[in-house]
């Protein structure tokens, strides 16, 4: 076992405790990682404040970039001294991995989001007491100055990283990859097509940036945040909805000549949001369900506006295969396409309550913690 400093979920006010913990010995299939940085994400202040039930006190954490310090017996991926970046978990062997569809485990809700321990139940961390603490999130919990992570949760990254790379790159662990994989993995809009994006954050800005990537022609970005609309045309939106002041429904029609978008990306997790751009899609449209509302939450459409080609599919994690998509995403960002510093600001680890409550807060679209300091 060895001692670290990891950032403990408490459930109450204040959000985060800095703290010592203990990680265990590692199994075979595990690496440990010196954290580098981690990107703080919209899915790790849902696990703080309770809205997604994993279990506290806890350590979150799940877009973290390090580089490898030990690995166990069985693993193949990466050696000591590797460059890496971590994201989800998964088993490797159900159908829909064995399918390339990673994201769609068997056992993702269990290993990624509400276990908070290994599979078999056992923990990868404890207070620096030998107390209780959950942890294994996303195969990771990197919200600490060394993570153990699942083989399966990282991807290699090039002999020419750098720290401060590592920094940039973190984010592609869950946010910006599942932004981006909603519009290259699953709608593939066609350059002549109409995509709209809603919801302005670091999700719905990762699918405006990759689908001009592929050079989409018509891409429509809807918010609240003026600022946010801004930085949508920078990155490559063609057209903005405001909607604290505008009808959405009638801005789509407007926009599309009645004829409805092509395709959808929704990351607000708003059930009105949703149907309101269910409601907009045209004839063989596709709108694909990023945002997570509370569990439970249901929501309506015209069946029979379905029957000729409308489609509603829900994505997580960008239905991405990570050792495949993330360095596809680097590969855009130094061609200039993928410009995802635009979205980020970094903090030091000890501001990770500031980083938590600028991201609550709309003031930071993608907290990123450097752990130089830790």
């Amino acid at each position: 076992m060895m001692q670290t400093i990891a950032a403990i979920a408490t459930g109450e006010p204040g959000g985060f405790r800095i703290a010592p913990v203990e990680l265990d010995d590692l199994r075979g299939d595990e690496v440990l990682v010196d954290v580098v940085a981690v990107g703080m994400c919209h899915t790790d202040l849902s696990a703080a404040s309770g809205v997604i039930p994993f279990p506290l006190p806890g350590v979150l954490g799940h877009e973290g970039a390090g580089r490898v310090r030990a690995v166990g017996a069985a693993v193949t991926r990466v050696r000591p001294g590797d460059a890496v970046l971590m994201t989800f978990t998964s088993c490797g062997r159900c159908r829909q991995c064995r399918g390339g569809h990673p994201a769609y485990c068997d056992h993702h809700l269990p290993w990624n989001l509400l276990g908070g321990a290994r599979a078999d139940g056992t923990p990868t961390m404890t207070d620096a007491e030998g107390g209780p603490l959950h942890a294994h999130f996303f195969g990771q919990s990197s919200f600490a100055r060394q993570a153990i992570a699942d083989e399966r949760s990282l991807v290699r990254l090039g002999d020419d990283i750098s720290d401060d790379d590592l920094a940039l790159y973190a984010p592609l662990g869950c946010g910006l990859q599942t932004g981006a994989g909603a519009v290259l993995n699953v709608l593939r809009p066609a350059p002549d097509e109409v995509l709209a994006v809603s919801g302005a954050g670091a999700v719905g800005l990762a699918a405006v940036m990759a689908a001009g990537a592929v050079s989409v022609q018509r891409i429509v970005v809807i918010d609240r945040v003026p600022e946010r609309l801004n930085l949508a045309r920078e990155l490559g939106a063609t057209d903005v909805v405001d909607a604290t002041t505008t009808d959405v429904a009638t801005a789509l029609g407007e926009l599309t000549a009645g004829a409805g978008v092509h395709a959808v990306v929704e990351t607000t997790g708003n059930v009105g949001v949703l149907e309101t751009m269910i409601g907009a899609l045209g004839v063989g449209g596709t709108c694909a369900v990023v945002g997570a509302p509370r569990a439970g939450s249901r929501a309506s459409f015209d069946v029979n506006a379905h029957l000729p080609g409308r489609r509603i599919v829900g994505v997580t994690l960008g239905d991405s295969e990570p050792e495949r998509f993330v360095p596809q995403l680097i590969a855009l960002h130094r061609s200039g396409r993928f410009p995802l510093e635009r979205l980020e600001r970094r903090y030091s680890f000890a501001e990770i309550g500031e980083a938590a409550a600028d991201a609550a807060g709309g003031r930071t679209i993608k907290p990123v913690l450097i752990m130089e300091d830790a």
